[in-house]
């Protein structure tokens, strides 16, 4: 072993064990200060409490109060809700605490973003010794917590409750937890984060692996160790499945963009001049922290790679390597803030007002380019103004639970429908859409299943009566949601200046799920 080698690796419970000066226990005027910014990172980020993937994630909540709610295809969504603790946990809350489930949800949304911001909070205590770097590095977290994580189609934390955001600052923990030294602590926190988001928790138990060795390993060793798991013969995925798994582009890092591209890359020579910054600042721990996300990263990129070019590996893609970019923009962007704030910023107000006023003016047009037909905070029991979703609260309140809906299959991506989730609002079943290929690329069992409902859709805007009857034949479906203008021939009873809810006529057969079976439940 080199003389450097052995340098570093006595130094290591040296770089692990130092003590920061900004590390005391919070007092009023901290906690002051991080409600302050999680009311700040609220009113920039925006509040949708059925958006986008929360309509993965909230059917399983709303199931659990009421079972009786999505008899059919409840697959798609409880595919995930069975490997999570989540729904069980906010349905928890709502019993416990007797709130309104939306209610419960923005409860949810203020603590997450409080106790992320605290994790920031302490991660740069480990690393930095001046208090105001610190608080930096936490204000430039919670000005962007809605800022996209390169092509990986996450943000540094949702607008909406879901396993992620928890995920998010658990791992945060658990990494204070493995710098402290407390590997006990460190191997509980990483257990629950697992029992809320197994995907996640697995770069947090990667990352927290990595802060022990880092000394000790070099980083070709650590890029080749990561495609041992990829010599495994693997059988080609089904047509089905491929076709879910297109769907969803950022699986595949060769389908990026080329900024998205930069992205992936840029961070780790970013990383690398912190590091270098560091040593010549013998800021230990922050040297420490940089060079294990940068051997973090390149242990990812090998397989993300693979499972991109080889087609034998595309059934892999459920495995999602690059989104170990989420853990390493967060600490980044922390860590990044921090140093910011030490050499730049200091004690100078309008410094502060400088950067901070416009990137959080930035972030709060993005948010409303972004959710346009609907109000920027969607407080609990206010009236909404998005047309679909007013449609799809009147179709919770006035059919049956047992109703069988179909909607255009990428209803989410209509313009001004703001990716609103149809069962996640209405509570009622409805025929798979392409919201559905995201669980199916996790869950390749669901694939066949999907293709056929997905496929009996595709001219979606041609659709007549007859092809609406069609459907009800098929697969028991009874009502259907559709933009204007309305198809003759349809009995609809609801209808706004954006879309109508009509019903179809019994079929003339027995209704059969497109196998001689109507399909209920999971």
């Amino acid at each position: 072993m080199s003389a450097t080698s052995t340098l570093e690796t006595e130094s290591l419970d040296t770089k692990i064990s130092v003590a920061s000066s900004c590390r005391p226990l919070l007092g009023i005027k901290q906690v002051a200060l991080l409600l302050l910014l999680t009311l700040v990172a609220l009113l920039v980020a925006g509040f949708h409490p059925y958006a986008e993937d929360a309509e993965i994630y909230l059917p399983a909540v709303e199931k659990a109060l009421h079972p009786e709610l999505f008899p059919f295809d409840a697959k798609f969504f409880l595919a995930h809700g069975h490997s999570t603790l989540f729904p069980q946990l906010i349905a928890y809350s709502v019993r416990l605490t007797r709130l309104s489930l939306e209610q419960t949800l923005f409860a949810w949304q203020l603590i997450t973003i409080f106790l992320f911001l605290l994790a920031c909070l302490e991660l740069s205590r480990r690393c930095f010794d001046d208090s105001r770097a610190c608080w930096a590095g936490v204000t430039l977290i919670a000005a962007l917590l809605t800022l996209p994580v390169a092509g990986t189609a996450l943000y540094i934390l949702d607008q909406y409750p879901n396993p992620r955001n928890f995920a998010a600052f658990l791992s945060i923990f658990a990494i204070i937890k493995a710098l402290d030294r407390k590997y006990i602590q460190t191997a509980f926190l990483l257990i629950l984060t697992a029992a809320i988001h197994p995907l996640m928790s697995a770069f947090a138990i990667l990352y927290c692996g990595l802060l022990p060795f880092i000394a000790r390993l070099n980083f070709r060793g650590a890029s080749f160790a990561a495609l041992l798991p990829f010599g495994l013969s693997l059988d080609p995925p089904s047509a089905a499945y491929h076709a879910a798994a297109l769907r969803e582009r950022f699986h595949y890092v060769t389908n990026w963009h080329w900024y998205e591209l930069l992205g992936a890359f840029a961070p780790l020579a970013v990383l690398w001049g912190f590091s270098r910054l560091a040593q010549k600042r013998n800021m230990q721990n922050l040297d420490f922290t940089c060079r294990a996300l940068i051997v973090y990263e390149l242990v990812c990129l090998p397989p993300a790679f693979a499972l991109s070019v080889v087609p034998r590996f595309a059934s892999l893609a459920r495995l999602q390597p690059m989104r170990c970019l989420f853990l390493l923009y967060i600490m980044m962007f922390l860590l990044g803030g921090c140093l910011l704030g030490e050499y730049l910023l200091k004690n100078r107000a309008w410094r502060w007002t400088a950067l901070f006023l416009p990137l959080c003016g930035g972030m709060f047009m993005a948010q409303r380019t972004l959710f346009p037909a609907s109000a920027h905070i969607e407080w609990p029991g206010s009236r909404p103004r998005n047309g679909w979703v007013q449609a799809f609260e009147w179709i919770r309140d006035n059919t049956p639970d047992d109703a069988y809906f179909v909607l255009n299959p990428d209803y989410m991506q209509v313009p001004g429908e703001d990716e609103q989730g149809f069962r996640a609002i209405a509570q009622r079943s409805m025929l798979a859409d392409s919201r559905d290929g995201g669980a199916v690329s996790m869950f390749p069992t669901l694939a066949d299943a999907w293709f056929r409902q997905f496929q009996s859709r595709s001219n979606w805007t041609s659709f007549q009566a007859k092809d609406f009857q069609r459907l009800s034949t098929e697969y028991g479906v009874n009502w259907v949601v559709i933009e204007h203008p309305d198809p003759s021939g349809l009995d609809c009873p609801y209808q706004n200046s954006t879309v109508l809810v009509c019903r179809l006529r019994p079929p003339a057969i027995s209704p059969t799920g497109g196998n001689g079976t109507r399909q209920s439940g999971f």
